[in-house]
């Protein structure tokens, strides 16, 4: 190839990644093309912009301001947008639909990143703080950006379906359990539900949380320290590293127990 193609070949890619740093693209396959080209990671933001009150107030806080530009020395920014209002050609409204089941979305705001050839390795949404902190934490997540990293992210993802799917059989069975505040019998049901599942790993300690703990809270009321007691047994049954939301969650439930004891 000539040279003088060459260098307007050079030019025409600056140009696209300036663009692309300087604002937000609206097609992700152009993100993947430009993150490639920058070797960059992709951040995508999933919003509803005209009508997400969470969403509206992360674009306000964190990617309005003038800080937050710093984020394109390591990233892409890609804006998918499901608005009600706003007007969308057919062809968005299509690719951004399947780009939402492809990545398993659920709510808005949802911040997913990406490594450059589109595979995630992160997921976040709405943090209080501003610019600095936002990006402070993205960076913290954009150390997952591994191979290590993108399968255990892929793994959660797993687990999130498997959790969603046994948690709706788990409903149904304990119903006329905690119908008749009958803890004894609701525990010994989840604990054969999770046996004949073979659940295991980070599925079996979320189904086990959501489970137990509704259960006492159905049959023991403002209980929490059988709450407590609870999450105590499945933090001792589990690998620490299984188990590290789950402690944080002990300390709000100690926490909120506290000045309740107080009054006595």
């Amino acid at each position: 190839m000539p040279r003088r193609f060459l260098a307007a070949v050079a030019l025409c890619l600056s140009v696209v990644s300036l663009s692309a740093a300087e604002g937000w693209l609206t097609d992700l396959d152009e993100g993947i093309a430009v993150a490639r080209a920058d070797k960059k990671a992709i951040l995508v933001d999933f919003t509803g912009s005209d009508w997400c009150g969470w969403c509206i107030r992360l674009k306000k806080e964190v990617f309005d301001q003038k800080e937050f530009s710093a984020v394109s020395k390591d990233f892409v920014l890609v804006e998918l947008d499901y608005p009600q209002k706003k007007k969308q050609s057919a062809e968005e409204k299509a690719k951004n639909k399947a780009l939402a089941e492809k990545f398993a979305i659920e709510g808005f705001p949802t911040i997913m990143l990406l490594d450059s050839d589109g595979q995630p390795f992160a997921q976040t949404g709405y943090q209080e703080g501003g610019p600095a902190k936002y990006l402070a934490h993205l960076a913290e997540l954009r150390k997952a950006n591994t191979p290590e990293g993108k399968a255990k992210f892929a793994q959660g993802k797993k687990d999130e379906v498997l959790v969603r799917g046994y948690g709706e059989e788990l409903e149904k069975l304990l119903a006329p359990h905690l119908e008749k505040k009958d803890l004894a019998s609701a525990e010994a049901a989840i604990a054969k539900f999770l046996k004949d599942k073979a659940v295991s790993g980070a599925a079996k300690v979320t189904l086990s949380v959501n489970a137990r703990v509704g259960s006492v809270q159905a049959c023991k009321p403002g209980d929490n320290a059988a709450v407590l007691k609870v999450i105590d047994e499945i933090i001792a049954e589990n690998p620490a590293e299984l188990t590290g939301e789950l402690k944080q969650f002990r300390a709000q439930v100690s926490a909120a127990q506290a000045p309740a004891a107080d009054k006595k």
